[in-house]
């Protein structure tokens, strides 16, 4: 052990100080890789909207992560080593040989509490604001260090090729879209999040992923016009549907000359008549046709996200949706696909147009077979796979490969499925519940 008056000389207190200012640069570097990893780039897209240069130049910094974090972590292991290279020499003066010991023991520490665990925890709770403060000295360090850490990152990938991965730069590790779906997830486990502004939000999401295929309402549910029939019949028919506009056919029932929208008919009816006192008469010479809009058809494959553009370009609301060989297949309209976002839409002319999932005593659900399996996983926080089938009846005759009667149980996904009714080769009603339930 060394003579402590000689040890203690001013020599001793200039490295003290030498390494106290190395471990504030170590916090620094350490705090400022938490918070430019963790500052969310959406928040700082506001801020320097609104005129934030340090949340500006954040940005610019963050979007090359490879060369921000080599940068910052060079930086903070030059501070590091050459703090603890510093305290074994002034601990080996002090302490003799012992003093690698006390300077392992002391530099792990200090660096631990003050270089890492506090710096972090402050820029993990105040990400945005810590980075954009440290945004101006890091982007200094990042062009300072830029030969270096250009030559580590060729050198890293070259060793990475070696056991055959290859970093693509360009390439995020999640999508904006996983993310935000991600978050919305979290957020609602944890009660940050209602359930329907995660529904709606994600609603909107997935539109770009699904087709109308999947909602559109299939033929056989249509409620067309036949323009054979009488004006009389027709105006009939119109008054006493639920619908403003009709699909208009002609001899088959696949046939589609048009479609006829009430409001256009009634105003031509009561102009044929000639008014409030006219004669109801003239309304056998009338020619349906004439005021039926010309049918606008749209492919099964068409994604929601186009299609709601589509109506939008076109100002429609109704589309008949056909598959590859141009056979009618269903129809879509703009209400469709608003209530993938906000939920079923019902008015006063239809209020059945929801399928309600009724929960039993017994905790178990009955519900209506066209419901889709979509929205049953949203009313009940399930996961049952909707890749082969759109509706709950489609998923059980998919997985029974068969069409079930009345009173067949199946279990699979983990669920029980009970068949209560069947209409002709439909599935009208169904009784589910988890197995583990």
């Amino acid at each position: 052990m060394g003579d402590p008056n000689t040890a203690l000389d001013a020599g001793f207190w200039m490295t003290c100080g030498v390494i106290l200012f190395l471990l504030v640069l170590s916090g620094f570097f350490s705090g400022s890789e938490t918070a430019l990893t963790a500052a969310s780039r959406g928040k700082l897209r506001s801020q320097a909207d609104k005129g934030s240069r340090g949340a500006a130049r954040a940005l610019r910094i963050t979007e090359d992560n490879e060369r921000l974090i080599g940068s910052v972590l060079l930086g903070n292991n030059l501070v590091n080593i050459l703090a603890t290279s510093l305290a074994t020499v002034i601990l080996l003066r002090v302490f003799g040989e012992s003093g690698v010991f006390w300077a392992t023991s002391v530099m792990t520490l200090l660096i631990l509490i003050f270089a890492e665990v506090l710096p972090k925890t402050y820029a993990i709770t105040n990400s945005e604001k810590a980075s954009a403060l440290v945004s101006g000295p890091i982007s200094l360090i990042v062009i300072i260090f830029a030969p270096v850490v250009s030559a580590v990152r060729v050198l890293v990938r070259g060793v990475l090729r070696v056991f055959g991965v290859t970093i693509d730069p360009d390439s995020n590790i999640l999508a904006v879209r996983e993310e935000i779906a991600g978050a919305l997830q979290l957020g609602h486990s944890e009660g940050v999040v209602e359930k329907e502004d995660r529904d709606r939000i994600l609603g909107a999401l997935d539109l770009g992923d699904r087709v109308v295929e999947e909602i559109m309402l299939h033929r056989s549910d249509i409620e067309m016009v036949n323009i054979d029939d009488g004006p009389e019949a027709i105006l009939e028919q119109c008054l006493q549907s639920n619908h403003t506009r009709l699909p208009v056919f002609k001899g088959d029932s696949e046939n589609i000359i048009g479609v006829i929208h009430a409001k256009d008919l009634l105003r031509a009816m009561y102009k044929i008549i000639g008014g409030a006192d006219g004669d109801a008469k003239a309304l056998k010479s009338f020619d349906v046709s004439k005021v039926a809009m010309e049918p606008y058809f749209v492919p099964e494959t068409t994604t929601l996200d186009d299609q709601m553009r589509q109506f939008l370009r076109k100002h429609t609301h109704f589309a008949l949706v056909v598959d590859e060989y141009g056979s009618l297949q269903g129809l879509i309209t703009l209400e469709d696909i608003l209530e993938e976002i906000v939920g079923e839409i019902t008015d006063e002319f239809d209020p059945d147009g929801d399928h309600p999932v009724v929960k039993g005593e017994d905790g178990q659900f009955m519900v209506d077979g066209a419901m889709t399996i979509r929205d049953l996983n949203r009313a009940t926080e399930w996961n049952l796979p909707d890749e082969e089938a759109n509706t709950i009846a489609g998923l059980v005759i998919h997985e029974a490969q068969m069409i079930p009667t009345a009173g067949q149980v199946f279990s699979f996904h983990d669920f029980r499925f009970e068949v209560i009714a069947r209409d002709g080769n439909r599935i009208t009603a169904l009784r589910i519940r988890p197995l583990d339930a």
